[in-house]
């Protein structure tokens, strides 16, 4: 197969490559040698090599996520991201997106309190790696902000934030993020809020760009078709021309409430979407694992899970319930959602908190714990299978400075959780009494 099929083949097929399906080699099951070391510039670099095919998937993530926003410049962080991929050295979004497009590379990112990334996929073929790569780092190292593009997103940005303002899901998440964190910077929205998104400034950006996107908070993934010195040469490259910043200061820790918030918000839905939750954990924290096992039995199994099986099976009184805890540099929520209909609104709020209590008074059964460890443990090759997956895996291990074992020590940790630390560390982690409520689409509103 010469190089152009490779190429047409590679382009015809981007949306099923990206979906997740490009199957990382058999050798996952014996683990993933990740290979770590730091740039002259003061990145961290986090490399697997693998050779299966021709393809190169390389991120960079940054502490440059909406907790860095202040309320007076909420959704900043978020814009600048956006905007560095629109123009850089001189090239329009046009001219970057026709230049990836023509060596068949996919530009991404990611975005949320913590971190703003940035993902390259590229054919490992010289030509077509060096023009994506070179693309790539000017986006990094060189963004423009342009005027007309900041005037324009701004706008669009806007107009979403309006919409989202009339849909129960959004005004749901966003209340409820709010009364979580209170004054906690988690508490800013993505996207910012209307009145601040139309003051900021292309000022703001390069300011913003300046103090977070410096070369000492840097993380590069990479895995793929390279050698240890190839991977070395393209993080250096990437990484030796960004501001010369300090890494960025931690992120306040999360206050625990002291008393229960419960906001009841009127809308015309025939549904009522409720939220309710508690500060989770961190990255890293000890108890991730018999809160994440434990978590897969009260509500975050689907259908095999207990609120699913109390409020929705037996019941009917939900369309749908799930409970989740989403770790970050500092603790992130733990929530347990429900949509129901208005006149049921109160039974199923009820049922659910009758659940929760129940489940962390008397914990977990042997036989549900040993059910969800062969569910979570079998599932796990799914998590590896492709080159994205694992990329995003290293760049959440570099992140938030996990072990460079933790994939291959996870479905290990996964069976060593007992009936008695999910327990303990839900009666020690939650505290239902002073949980934080939130129901849109009040049963009582007319």
């Amino acid at each position: 197969m010469n190089m152009q099929h490779i190429k047409k083949t590679l382009m015809a097929g981007l949306a099923f490559l990206t979906a997740g399906f490009l199957v990382f080699s058999s050798s996952v099951q014996a683990g993933v040698k990740i290979q770590h070391w730091q740039t002259a510039s003061g990145s961290e670099v986090y490399f697997v090599e693998n050779h299966d095919l021709p393809i190169v998937d390389i991120s960079v993530n940054f502490a440059a996520g909406s907790a860095r926003d202040t309320v007076e410049k909420s959704g900043l962080a978020g814009i600048t991201r956006y905007l560095m991929t629109l123009g850089a050295a001189g090239m329009s979004d046009e001219k970057i997106a026709n230049k990836m497009a023509d060596v068949g590379a996919i530009l991404g990112g990611d975005f949320d309190a913590d971190r703003a990334g940035f993902k390259l996929r590229t054919l490992s073929s010289e030509r077509e790696k060096t023009q994506a790569l070179s693309v790539f780092t000017q986006i990094l190292q060189q963004p423009d902000f342009p005027e007309s593009v900041l005037e324009r997103e701004k706008a669009r940005i806007i107009s979403g934030l309006q919409e989202s303002a009339t849909q129960p899901e959004s005004i749901s998440s966003k209340a409820f993020m709010t009364a979580l964190y209170g004054s906690h910077p988690y508490s800013l929205d993505d996207s910012g809020e209307v009145d601040t998104v139309a003051k900021i400034k292309r000022d703001d950006l390069q300011s913003f760009y300046k103090q977070y996107y410096g070369a000492k908070g840097a993380v590069v993934a990479i895995i793929g078709d390279l050698s240890r010195e190839q991977a070395g040469a393209i993080a250096d490259n990437v990484t030796s021309g960004l501001p010369n910043a300090p890494a960025a200061n931690p992120i306040p820790a999360v206050s625990l409430p002291t008393q229960a918030v419960e906001k009841r918000i009127a809308h015309p839905a025939s549904q009522s979407h409720i939220l309710l939750g508690y500060p989770g954990i961190k990255r890293g924290d000890p108890d991730v694992f018999p809160l994440y096992v434990g978590n897969y039995i009260l509500g975050g199994g689907g259908f095999v899970s207990r609120l699913t099986e109390e409020v929705r099976e037996k019941r009917g009184l939900v369309y749908s319930v799930y409970s989740y805890f989403m770790p970050m540099a500092e603790a992130g929520p733990f929530q347990i959602g429900l949509q129901t209909k208005k006149d049921q609104a109160e039974d199923a709020l009820k049922l659910v908190r009758e659940t929760l209590d129940k489940f962390i008074q008397n914990g977990v059964t042997e036989a549900e714990l040993k059910a969800a460890k062969a569910n979570i443990i079998g599932g796990f090759p799914m998590r590896i299978d492709s080159n994205g997956k694992i990329l995003d895996y290293l760049a959440m291990i570099g992140f938030y400075k996990l072990p460079l074992t933790y994939l291959d020590e996870y479905n290990s940790n996964v069976e060593k959780v007992t009936v008695a630390q999910i327990k303990d560390a839900f009666s020690r982690r939650l505290k239902p009494e002073n949980f934080v409520t939130i129901v849109v689409g009040d049963p009582g509103a007319k």
